[in-house]
């Protein structure tokens, strides 16, 4: 967590990898800079470094009966957090078009009957939420169109609306592999030479450009919002 200074505003910045030394990890960090720089105090969460466990136990099931059932002390932890948070930004790779088990894992057990849903008012409402998701496939697959697409009505749609959130961006970053792959017409998976050197530099470097570009138009309509 990085505190200094005043902040009038908190992003809570999770990241789904279990290196930190990922491309994923750097994503993360290079958001919580540009968060910090537009003024936000940033809460990282590593949900893998912080130890969380995705699976579901009988402390934290949801009660259909009790919304104000009191769940564990670890998820109450966690539930303080995002209250805590004016935005929430999740960095992942992209698992099936889907995410990674362990930030699904932190929405089932987090995101939870009488906390983030169940309620006439939700306890999110107003809150905005960005998606950086990494993705192997090249900018040019065709699939890049329909794992957009399913992204953002299983995020946006699915979770963030659900609960209250004011609004959900999915950013959807290709090209995040070091070997460029594709399906070809058949459905055959192409995987191309490493890309290594300058091309390899620019790759990369482009990629980052993209993720500023995504958090710094969230940031921008945060401002327009308030």
């Amino acid at each position: 967590m990085t505190q200094h200074g005043s902040y009038a505003r908190t992003a809570l910045v999770v990241v789904a990898h279990h290196r930190i030394d990922s491309l994923t990890g750097h994503t993360a960090r290079l958001a919580a800079a540009r968060l910090e720089a537009a003024g936000y105090r940033v809460d990282l969460l590593d949900l893998h470094a912080e130890g969380f466990d995705p699976r579901m136990n009988v402390s934290d099931q949801p009660d259909w009966g009790n919304r104000e059932k009191a769940y564990s002390d670890e998820v109450h932890a966690h539930m303080r957090r995002i209250l805590d948070a004016d935005v929430v930004v999740a960095v992942f790779p992209v698992y099936w078009q889907s995410v990674p088990a362990i930030l699904k894992g932190w929405i089932d057990r987090v995101w939870n009957y009488g906390f983030a849903y169940g309620r006439s008012k939700p306890r999110l409402a107003g809150k905005r939420m960005l998606w950086l998701g990494l993705a192997g496939a090249t900018a040019d697959d065709p699939v890049v169109e329909g794992m957009r697409s399913v992204l953002e009505t299983n995020l946006s749609e699915g979770i963030a609306y659900y609960c209250g959130f004011s609004r959900s961006t999915v950013g959807l970053l290709t090209d995040a592999e070091e070997r460029p792959q594709r399906l070809d017409a058949e459905g055959n998976l192409l995987v191309g030479e490493v890309v290594t050197g300058a091309e390899r530099e620019a790759q990369y470097a482009d990629l980052d450009r993209r993720a500023r570009a995504f958090v710094e138009r969230f940031v921008a309509e945060e401002a327009v919002a308030a």
